[in-house]
């Protein structure tokens, strides 16, 4: 059996329903944690907690720095929903496994979904620790033939032709710009494109420089696909990326990039990401508003 054929509108309202039965909390925010980026999750109020490996049809994470738990609580005043952990197809998963959670989101009743990565900068003006909102995504599995919405349709969730003209959602990039020059945190806070690459390798020079000709100014190894899978679900987005490492494009260079290097610049700016997001979903109900009329609230103290 391929599988495309094994994912089933029944299979995801299983599992969502499961969880609609052990938690009373009922979530309109999802938040996916990258790599090492889970202390966001840890400060929920009202916490309720589940082992990934004890949730009906949910995958199993198996890398270093993704925990496996959602955790069900408030954040600002509001419901929401983290993973602490994702899955990617390099851990072996198919793609319609990896974005399975979104589908359970989207039947739980999730509204806005904030997805979270680890990333390397392509850009040459990026430096590590710098926050990247992503303006639009390169999906290279996706352009290869490999998509998460591959195989029949399920129309209860969404349309088969889904565009992505508009696949992050505008208001709330900006939004969140406004709350970065508000903080001070506008000399690290950057906008640009995100790029989907399959792993678990890191990029060979010319794979990188590759890349960035293509006009990505970050790569990863997650989130394009989630993106897809939330944007055929009708979800708004909005998508982070923390810069981990620069990604080598010249052949004298002598860094060499690991996963624990990673792991480590994410712990260390975890905190001020932390600060970053619970500002913003504090402020989700402007996104409806003129974000400039935010901005000049804000400045009013109101």
């Amino acid at each position: 059996m391929q599988a495309a054929e094994k994912f089933s509108f029944e299979l995801c309202k299983e599992t969502a329903d499961w969880l609609l039965g052990h938690t009373k909390q009922r979530p309109q925010i999802a938040i996916v944690c990258g790599s090492g980026l889970g202390l966001l999750a840890d400060n929920l109020k009202n916490q309720e907690s589940f082992q990934y490996t004890d949730i009906p049809n949910f995958p199993h994470s198996t890398v270093p720095g993704h925990e496996g738990r959602l955790i069900f609580g408030e954040l600002q005043g509001k419901p929401c929903v983290c993973m602490k952990g994702r899955f990617h197809l390099y851990e072996g998963y198919p793609l319609w496994k990896v974005t399975f959670p979104i589908r359970v989101f989207k039947l739980l009743g999730i509204k806005i979904l904030l997805v979270t990565n680890a990333a390397g900068a392509l850009e040459d003006s990026y430096h590590i620790g710098d926050f990247m909102v992503i303006r639009d995504h390169i999906n290279l599995l996706g352009l290869a033939g490999q998509n998460p919405l591959l195989g029949p349709n399920e129309e209860r969730f969404g349309a088969r032709f889904p565009a992505l003209s508009d696949a992050y959602d505008r208001k709330i990039c900006a939004l969140a710009l406004q709350i970065a020059r508000r903080l001070g945190y506008a000399s690290f806070v950057k906008e640009g494109v995100y790029c989907m690459v399959g792993g678990p390798n890191f990029e060979s020079i010319a794979e990188a420089r590759l890349l960035h000709l293509l006009g990505a100014d970050a790569v990863g190894m997650s989130t394009a696909a989630e993106v897809v899978v939330a944007r055929h679900c009708g979800l708004r987005v909005f998508g982070l990326s923390l810069i981990t490492n620069k990604v080598t494009k010249e052949y004298d260079a002598q860094e060499v990039v690991d996963h624990l290097h990673v792991l480590e610049v994410s712990q260390r700016q975890a905190s001020v990401l932390q600060r970053f997001l619970t500002e913003l979903v504090g402020q989700l109900e402007w996104i409806d508003s003129d974000p400039e009329d935010k901005e000049t609230a804000c400045q009013n103290g109101t």
